[in-house]
């Protein structure tokens, strides 16, 4: 049986090409980079030149990249380093109830610690406003944190327009940047973001290393100290061959974006459309327009999520039914709540995510499997019954 893998928001997998410029830094090239003799400077150039690579790709300085272990470290180092470097500035953050876990957590712990948040609520597509943001800015807002796009239902939020609003308005803009890196253009200075948030894993890199662009002349007080690596701002030895990696990918995307945003475009929306047309009582979650174009979610009455990718792996089918960070008791996403789903239609999320790898004949297979379990789901339940002979009437009438 084929496996489909159809979970790419979670991980992607490494190119021969990633894997090639990786694989020397565990053997031939083993140095500290920290080290001020021949076997520390290769490391060292390599981890310059995958900085400039980064910066290339999202619009910014070298300089400006703080290479990370993961983007959720990313995350925590703009949101908690921030604010304890400007204490003086205010304590109020300004963020959306849409946020993954790793923007979320660290200003609920803000929040306790005296910090005032404001969550800004979404609309049904998963957008949030800008003149909502503009309107909770205070005179003590130090921090406005909005994701890029999200990604359980790939709404892509209006950043240009809240980054002209905070820039003239001097507070911090910080965004979450994961989901959409390598998938979509990303221009630091164009969106007006002050920090952003980056992992490898989304864009073909390795696991175990992100990024952190911070804009020039911003202060963070780091998290983790003892070292002077990444200009005092992260210490602990650099994990030379994933950053190699991390820049490696982000060539290697400037170079396929382009061709695969039309590409992924359409067979996301094939996806959408027949699946709508083929799944009763099946919906569609986040913006059909503005979303991301590797992206297809939706919500299934009377199926239960993690039941229903049980069943599709059976069949070799791989996708998701909400952020792979979530834990295994949260039943019904926090995400498809905010969006005014009622908790018995968003505990059947599910996430298809495609990339590079996928193929037109995979997603016709989706197409013909996908029903088939879902009614299998469907069929013990007598609610999904009396539902069905209620829109077989509403149809004759």
């Amino acid at each position: 049986m084929e496996n489909i893998y159809l979970d790419r928001i979670a991980a992607t997998s490494l190119s021969a090409e990633v894997r090639a410029a990786i694989l020397p830094y565990f053997t031939e090239f083993y140095g500290n980079p920290q080290s001020r003799h021949r076997f520390g400077e290769i490391p060292r150039k390599a981890i310059a030149a995958s900085r400039e690579k980064m910066a290339q790709l999202v619009g910014a300085e070298p300089r400006e990249m703080v290479f990370t272990a993961s983007g959720s470290e990313a995350n925590n180092l703009a949101i908690r380093s921030l604010v304890s470097a400007y204490k003086k500035r205010g304590r109020h953050i300004i963020t959306t109830a849409i946020e993954h876990y790793s923007v979320a957590h660290p200003i609920k712990y803000l929040e306790d610690e005296g910090y005032e948040v404001t969550w800004l609520p979404v609309d049904a597509l998963g957008r949030v406003s800008p003149a909502q943001v503009s309107d909770a800015i205070r005179d003590d807002t130090i921090l406005v944190s909005i994701l890029h796009a999200n990604n359980e239902i790939g709404t892509i939020q209006p950043l240009e327009e809240i980054g002209a609003i905070t820039l003239k308005a001097g507070v911090f803009f910080h965004t979450d940047a994961v989901a959409s890196i390598g998938i979509i253009p990303f221009d630091c200075n164009r969106l007006n973001v002050d920090l952003a948030a980056f992992s490898a894993q989304q864009f073909y890199g390795p696991k175990g290393v992100g990024a952190l662009y911070i804009r020039r002349g911003t202060r963070l007080k780091p998290l983790i100290a003892g070292g002077i690596q990444e200009e005092g701002r992260r210490a602990g030895t650099e994990n030379v061959a994933g950053i190699v990696g991390m820049g490696a990918a982000a060539s290697e995307t400037l170079e396929h974006m382009r061709e695969e945003i039309p590409r992924l475009s359409t067979l996301r929306d094939r996806i959408i459309d027949q699946l709508l047309s083929r799944v009763p009582l099946l919906h569609l979650t986040g913006d059909r327009l503005n979303r991301l174009p590797h992206v297809a979610s939706f919500a299934v009455e009377y199926v239960d999520g993690e039941a229903l990718i049980k069943t599709l792996e059976k069949k070799g089918i791989f996708a998701a039914s909400g952020s792979s960070c979530s834990t295994d008791a949260l039943k019904v996403s926090p995400v498809l709540t905010a969006i005014g789903l009622p908790g018995n239609i968003a505990q059947g999320g599910i996430v298809f995510s495609l990339g590079r790898e996928t193929t037109e004949a995979e997603i016709e297979t989706l197409l013909s499997i996908f029903p088939e379990c879902v009614e299998t789901l469907r069929l013990p339940s007598p609610l999904y019954k009396d539902r069905i002979e209620e829109i077989g009437k509403e149809l004759q009438q």
